[in-house]
């Protein structure tokens, strides 16, 4: 049992609350999950500029002199600490490198996410704490996903928490469990994909990614995991400009959407929506199973 949230926001004036709003609706969902949480924001992109988010067990050293250590990679990297986990911002040609960097020298050192929106905030924890060490409720964007874990099959670990990120600002939150994740994965690592963990949600974020980059959109590549992928699942899945949603044919994870001219909201139970604006004049409905949901802010415009 997991507590899964996720925001879409139509309306412009809602993108200063997103974090607020999106941290409110994960707390709600703390007995769903009081392993670890996460929390995925997907803000306004900067041309030609990349986000990494890192991660340390062990900030205090991992992190020490982290800037002098990029610069001679990118002269205009900018290192933003936040608690364990620090937000590096450099140009966009020079991120593989940044991140070839940080593998030799600092090795404690692990990547959560990249992109050019996404930032990924993940640790073993309640959803309070979580929040509050990283400053979510500040945070403003355009849609964001989040997760609060029940461990049933993988260890307690910060790697393990959700959300999962295996491609550039693409990242996947997950209640319920796969079956067929071990093979999956093997035939994954046989076309170049790496996994951090042994969790079979990384396995379901990895199969996304590659279906995504035959030339597939999320949309897509949701209907392509209905065939391929065993197991009772409920999954949100943000990329850098879509939110999508799907869950398997016996459909036995709860789920429930809301929608009006201002946002989509998802939640594990109704009483994740209950805060959000105008919720009393929504659209509220069960997702149906082995149907995929799918909205885009650039197929929009």
């Amino acid at each position: 049992m997991c507590g899964i949230v996720g925001l879409f926001l139509k309306d412009k004036s809602l993108e200063p609350q997103l974090g607020a709003m999106l941290s409110d609706m994960l707390v709600i969902m703390t007995d769903r999950g009081p392993d670890s949480a996460g929390i995925a924001i997907y803000g306004s992109p900067s041309k030609g500029r990349a986000k990494i988010t890192v991660q340390s067990a062990d900030p205090k050293q991992d992190f020490a002199g982290l800037d002098a250590l990029l610069k001679p990679v990118d002269s205009s990297v900018s290192v933003e600490l936040k608690s364990t986990h620090a937000v590096i911002e450099t140009n966009a040609d020079k991120a593989s490198a940044v991140r070839d960097l940080l593998s030799q020298e600092r090795p404690g050192i692990r990547v959560m996410g990249s992109g050019d929106s996404v930032e990924i905030y993940k640790e073993v924890g309640l959803p309070k704490d979580v929040v509050s060490r990283f400053g979510i409720r500040a945070m403003g964007g355009t849609h964001g996903i989040g997760h609060t874990r029940m461990a049933t099959e993988s260890a307690v670990t910060t790697l393990g928490a959700h959300p999962f990120s295996t491609g550039a600002d693409q990242c996947l939150v997950h209640n319920g469990s796969l079956s067929n994740h071990n093979n999956l994965r093997r035939e994954l690592v046989r076309e170049g994909m790496t996994f951090e963990t042994q969790n079979d949600s990384e396995v379901a974020a990895a199969y996304l990614t590659a279906e995504m980059a035959k030339g597939k959109d999320l949309g897509q590549a949701l209907t392509s995991a209905l065939d391929d992928l065993d197991g009772f699942f409920t999954f949100v899945v943000g990329t850098k400009s879509g939110f999508g949603v799907v869950r398997d044919p016996i459909a036995c994870k709860p789920a429930v959407m809301a929608e009006t001219d201002q946002y989509i909201a998802f939640g594990s139970e109704y009483r994740a929506l209950v805060n959000l604006p105008g919720i009393e004049d929504a659209r509220v409905w069960e997702p149906e199973p082995a149907t995929v949901y799918f909205w885009d802010h650039e197929k929009a415009a």
